[in-house]
């Protein structure tokens, strides 16, 4: 029943979005993966506004590698987290320099082997090579629990419960789909469900796209349910985080 029901939830994705070429301006693998890297906690916007002067002064992985950490900043400023971005793409293509060449590798392992490079920046990056993958940002993990395709939060348990039941073929270009419904209809807060054309698919549209399953309550009951130890109970004052 799920499996059918994500293929009509594909083939309507596909009629609604035929485009998806990605969002990230790019010329080339290394573009592409320090784009990702920068579009991080922003917008696909504002990295677009910021890479075409950054390629133009960096062309080659050595060329972001011995940058003046000062000098790349100014660069990626508007991006925000400027200095755990700069410091992400430094780390990332000195090992580029050092283990490759400077060249991009085409491997999920070689890739999320890199400094700041997770399952999702690898997934993009092997999209721009034509491998597919399917890439949980903040929309796709939204979407795919409203439409209650996984019940998990962890994007990496996310992508492995989507694999079986997406085509392989379909994998990135679902992926974007998503993101462009999320960003256009299904928003984390009053999300369009009359709009909608998948509101007939999905479960959570009865709720309004705020299902129980999705509230801080069944939140909190369901991590409880899988959790095998009680947690100990902090106590003021110990010092320990918030």
């Amino acid at each position: 029943m799920r499996a059918r029901r994500a293929l009509e939830i594909v083939r309507r994705l596909r009629a609604r979005y035929p485009d998806t070429q990605l969002p990230l301006r790019h010329r080339n693998p290394l573009q592409l993966l320090i784009a990702t890297i920068l579009s991080a906690q922003s917008t696909d916007a504002q990295v677009n506004r910021v890479t075409p002067t950054l390629f133009k002064r960096y062309r080659t992985a050595a060329d972001f590698a011995d940058a003046r950490t000062s000098e790349l900043e100014t660069y990626v400023h508007s991006t925000g987290f400027f200095h755990a971005k700069t410091r992400a793409i430094q780390r990332a293509t000195r090992v580029l320099v050092d283990r490759y060449g400077g060249r991009v590798p085409r491997t999920l392992e070689e890739l999320v082997e890199l400094p700041g490079v997770g399952r999702k920046t690898a997934n993009v990056v092997l999209s721009g090579f034509g491998v597919p993958g399917i890439v949980v940002d903040t929309h796709v993990r939204r979407l795919s629990r409203r439409l209650a395709l996984t019940a998990h939060h962890d994007p990496d348990k996310i992508e492995q419960d989507l694999m079986p039941l997406i085509p392989r073929e379909e994998w990135s270009a679902f992926s974007l789909r998503l993101i462009f419904l999320g960003r256009e209809i299904c928003f984390a807060r009053r999300p369009r469900c009359p709009t909608c054309p998948l509101r007939d698919l999905c479960p959570s549209s009865r709720y309004g796209g705020m299902p129980p399953w999705m509230t801080p309550a069944g939140i909190g009951a369901s991590r409880a349910a899988g959790r095998t130890r009680p947690r100990p109970t902090r106590r003021a004052g110990t010092g320990a985080r918030s």
